[in-house]
């Protein structure tokens, strides 16, 4: 199998943390990894929890691919699934195969967001949903910053979760909307 990323470059066996195979690219650091052996890792490893481990206090800067990919195994155009609200990266999955392409440092950052044991997760449509949501309330709120100060969107947020939390909330919102 040659590389997603680099096309030309043939895969490796490697491996991502002990008893966690891989086919790894040599010279962009990326990996292959099948869903069916990172499921059987997570049920033959035990849950442990490492007050020391890898925690980065900022982002990891990890090396994107941004182009559509294509399975190293079928040849099928991978699907991008997004990582987290605060990250750029997408992870890409062959839905034929059940194959991942982790680019060189997702592993890392996977680590780094304590997503490394629930890496199917990112692949739900709920998991997408929440990201989006999140997106445009982050867009909603650099909007709203052109207009008021921070500390008022503080206060803003306060008062749309107590209204929200209301009973009366639509009767409140109407006589908001008329003066």
């Amino acid at each position: 199998m040659d590389c997603p990323k680099c096309k030309t470059v043939h895969l490796r066996a490697t491996k991502l943390e002990q008893g966690l195979s891989a086919m790894g690219c040599s010279n962009c650091g990326g990996a292959v990894i099948s869903l069916l052996y990172y499921r059987d890792w997570l049920e033959r490893s035990a849950v442990i929890v490492d007050e020391d481990a890898f925690k980065p206090s900022e982002m990891l800067e990890v090396d994107e691919s941004h182009s559509a990919l294509t399975c190293p195994k079928c040849k099928k155009i991978m699907s991008k699934y997004k990582v987290s609200g605060d990250s750029n990266n997408r992870l890409d999955l062959c839905a034929s195969c059940d194959e991942v392409w982790l680019d060189g440092g997702e592993w890392e950052l996977l680590k780094s967001l304590e997503l490394s044991r629930d890496m199917p997760k990112v692949f739900t449509e709920e998991w997408q949903r929440k990201l989006r949501k999140q997106a445009l309330e982050e867009v909603r709120e650099q909007r709203l910053l052109k207009v008021v100060e921070q500390n008022e969107i503080e206060e803003i947020k306060r008062v749309r979760e107590w209204l929200n939390k209301h009973p009366a909330k639509q009767e409140i919102m109407f006589f908001l909307n008329h003066e």
